[in-house]
């Protein structure tokens, strides 16, 4: 069964629960993938988490009934997993933009979220190069926040948080922890460092450097990077977002790796101008199973 089919399999299952409760890592198992990796496979071709898929097909297939039946708000809200119809309601609301007994008006304009299926497209031409490496465990020192990826807001919030170091004390306080030497096991200046993604969409985003062993890390929080095989990727700072597209949607899918729910990195490498920053991507990998 290849990628296509098992995330298909997934589908399946949940389209099958929407009027029952949904098990995320039962749809992993029908994808033959950790619920990590699935959660970043899922998001990363559709930009929505599975959840969130859930959620709108749920709220289109609510819209249905309420439109072509009678039965009571309260027990269509109940059926798809609302606890009262003030919940049900706002949630409506938020994707219809109408409340429930509004969408029974006639000529009311209501949105329909379709099932969605996955296929393999072969583009060709576009090889992505990349190596393999063993890297002990270690430390970083690390400012960290919380974002969404959800309608692709981290990819505007993450570089104001850069600007906002970069330009504040703190940047030059991190870099003196290193000496601005680079760090042993990556080789890079200065790390971003993203991990503990959630379901939800949200995660946590860092900016960091390599802890030199016996260093503290000052005003920052310390935190350890496991010992990990990782794929590398070559990138620059203008193309890192196209970069990590095509990381997941490309090579994920048609190599014999999966994400095991690490953090990934970042690697900002020392000696190069802003306009021309070299950058790499290091993805965790295991091989599935």
């Amino acid at each position: 069964m290849d990628w296509s089919e098992r995330m298909n399999a997934a589908i399946d299952y949940i389209e099958e629960n929407l009027a029952d409760e949904i098990d995320f890592g039962e749809a992993a198992r029908k994808a033959a993938c950790s619920p990590f990796h699935f959660q970043r496979m899922f998001f990363a071709v559709n930009g929505l988490t599975p959840a969130e898929y859930a959620r709108r097909r749920r709220l289109t297939l609510a819209a249905t009934e309420l439109t072509s039946g009678n039965s009571r708000v309260i027990d269509i809200a109940m059926k798809y997993g609302y606890d009262s119809p003030d919940s049900f309601a706002r949630a409506f609301r938020n994707l219809h933009g109408v409340t429930p007994q509004a969408a029974r008006e006639p000529g009311v304009t209501l949105t329909a979220y379709p099932r969605i299926s996955f296929h393999i497209e072969l583009k060709g031409g576009n090889d992505v190069d990349y190596k393999i490496l063993e890297r002990p465990a270690f430390q970083v020192a690390i400012k960290a926040r919380q974002f969404t990826n959800l309608n692709g807001q981290n990819f505007k919030d993450v570089p104001v948080f850069w600007r906002e170091f970069i330009n504040s004390p703190e940047h030059p306080q991190m870099l003196s922890i290193t000496d601005k030497k680079p760090g042993v096991v990556t080789g890079g200046e200065m790390l971003g460092v993203c991990y503990g993604e959630a379901d939800s969409g949200d995660f946590y985003y860092g900016i960091a450097v390599e802890l030199p062993q016996g260093v503290s890390p000052g005003p920052f929080e310390k935190m350890e990077i496991p010992a990990t095989t990782w794929a590398v990727f070559d990138c620059t700072l203008a193309n890192i977002k196209d970069a990590f597209k095509q990381i997941f949607l490309d090579w994920y899918t048609s190599t014999g790796y999966e994400h095991p729910g690490t953090p990934d990195l970042e690697v900002y490498l020392p000696g190069c101008s802003a306009d021309d920053m070299k950058v790499q991507i290091w993805a965790p990998v295991i091989k599935k199973k």
